[in-house]
């Protein structure tokens, strides 16, 4: 009877010692799985607290569009100035295995910080610090303002110490770190003898704001169950220029040192977001990981487009706008004028269109507005405005972009027009400039409450409606 009974003893504290791995396992990957928290901008109706109130700074939005035009300005020099062997193709980076596993991180409209973009905040170091950092898919450095600042901006949290955390490093010269800097930064990164041949990074931007630093290591902190050890950014000493009261940048482009790509081996390279607006004080979320695209709070189905590359703006993501829609009637222009490098830009506050595409929207939109809503003088660069708010407009026409594939954003009255002086409320949308060699960027205006889906590993973006809940 022993004889019998030491078997299945033996069988029941397996299966028992199996379970309980089972059980742990499933508890490490419910840590490590997607993480919704509800946040709101600061002069939201649902605000519970004030993030800015000692580093209140007056803002004029027409400031923060013009601002917001040199860097159109950039992208269209990095895409016009390009070799003629340089042209759209679908990117290539299918088949990387698919790990179950993502990250969901608090997003918020940035103007209440200076800023016409938005943030995240981001802990670093050991013992962890949070900072509120400007989210940028069109930028492939992270970085932050650093003691001892030689010239640093006034910003939210207080500077982070590098020698106050035990986990930090510098990057010497001779790292492979610091031989990426240049495609991730525009410059050459330099040596400092002095300091056991420390890299040195200047990050530069397009409204000629720029930042200058060591290349550095550290323990970031997404969540307190997902870390990331030896997280390369640069730790900025001199950095000036349009960066309101952030901490730094998060960039978010296809290149080995964004966070995206740092991430990527452990969560994979997708990754979503939902803009929330300046007003509503709904919460937007950044999600890194393959379990983005399968977000509990998305109410309807992703749509997606594929993604394209180009040659002269490698890390950039880019995709094919094929036709715009208004009140439902196509815009009488031919598929050719669409056929431009067009980029997502959450750096870019409204969509620019080529000049014949955008005229022929203008005509369009005008058209019906202006038989319910007087017209008024144009506005900083927005050239169809009305008289009224965007709260006292409630027949607005719907406009609907149409991209290759499934993909379309349906825009309502939100992401259609935006307040500008008091009184005043326009079409947010705009002429890229040129007559020839255009290009088109779709804003974070009309990105706002959708969630965007970059699904970098099978090449394609996706948008589904009323993404932030």
């Amino acid at each position: 009877m022993g004889t019998i009974w030491f078997p299945v003893l033996y069988l029941l504290l397996a299966i028992t010692s199996s379970l309980a791995e089972l059980q742990e396992t499933h508890l490490l990957q419910h840590k490590q799985a997607s993480i919704r928290l509800d946040i709101y901008h600061d002069h939201g109706p649902a605000t519970s607290h004030n993030l800015t109130s000692k580093h209140k700074t007056p803002i004029f939005f027409s400031d923060v569009l013009l601002r917001n035009e040199e860097r159109v300005k950039a992208l269209h020099s990095r895409l016009v100035n390009k070799s003629s062997s340089s042209s759209l193709v679908a990117s290539k980076k299918a088949g990387v295995p698919l790990k179950l596993k993502s990250i969901s991180i608090p997003l918020n409209p940035a103007f209440s910080i200076g800023s016409g973009n938005y943030y995240v905040k981001i802990g670093l170091g050991t013992p962890t610090k949070y900072y509120t950092m400007i989210l940028d898919t069109g930028s492939s450095f992270c970085w932050l303002q650093c003691r001892p600042c030689i010239s640093c901006h006034t910003q939210i949290d207080p500077l982070f110490d590098p020698s106050k955390s035990k986990t930090y490093k510098t990057l010497s010269c001779h790292t492979s770190q610091c031989s990426s800097v240049k495609d991730a930064t525009f410059n050459n990164p330099s040596c400092d003898a002095k300091s056991s041949n420390a890299c040195e990074y200047t990050a530069s931007y397009s409204d000629t704001s720029q930042s200058q630093g060591y290349l550095s290591q550290d323990l970031l902190t997404l969540t307190p169950f997902q870390t990331l050890p030896g997280f390369v950014y640069g730790c900025g000493k001199n950095n000036l220029g349009m960066f309101g009261t952030s901490d730094g940048i998060v960039g978010l482009a296809q290149h080995q040192l964004s966070m995206l790509s740092q991430l990527s081996p452990k969560y994979g390279s997708v990754f979503s977001y939902c803009l929330p607006t300046v007003s509503s004080g709904r919460g937007g979320f950044l999600s890194i990981g393959n379990l983005s695209l399968a977000m509990p709070n998305i109410s309807t189905a992703y749509r997606f487009t594929p993604m394209l590359s180009d040659s002269a703006a490698p890390n950039l993501y880019f995709l094919r706008l094929t036709a715009i829609t208004v009140a439902g009637r196509r815009l009488e222009v031919s598929p050719a004028s669409y056929r431009v490098p067009t980029v997502m830009d959450t750096g870019t506050i409204i969509t620019r269109l080529p000049e014949s595409v955008y005229t022929a929207l203008r005509e369009a939109f005008v058209n019906v507005m202006s038989k319910r809503y007087a017209q008024a003088p144009a506005y900083s660069i927005l050239d169809a405005c009305f008289k009224g708010s965007l709260h006292n407009m409630p027949v607005v026409p719907e406009i609907q972009m149409i991209f290759r594939g499934a993909a379309n954003l349906t825009l309502k009255t939100p992401n259609v027009l935006i307040d500008g002086v008091k009184g005043i409320t326009c079409l947010a949308f705009a002429s890229s400039g040129s007559t020839t060699n255009q290009i088109a960027i779709i804003g974070n205006h009309q990105q706002q409450t959708f969630s965007v889906a970059y699904d970098v590993s099978n090449s394609r973006i996706g948008f589904a409606a009323d993404g932030c809940h």
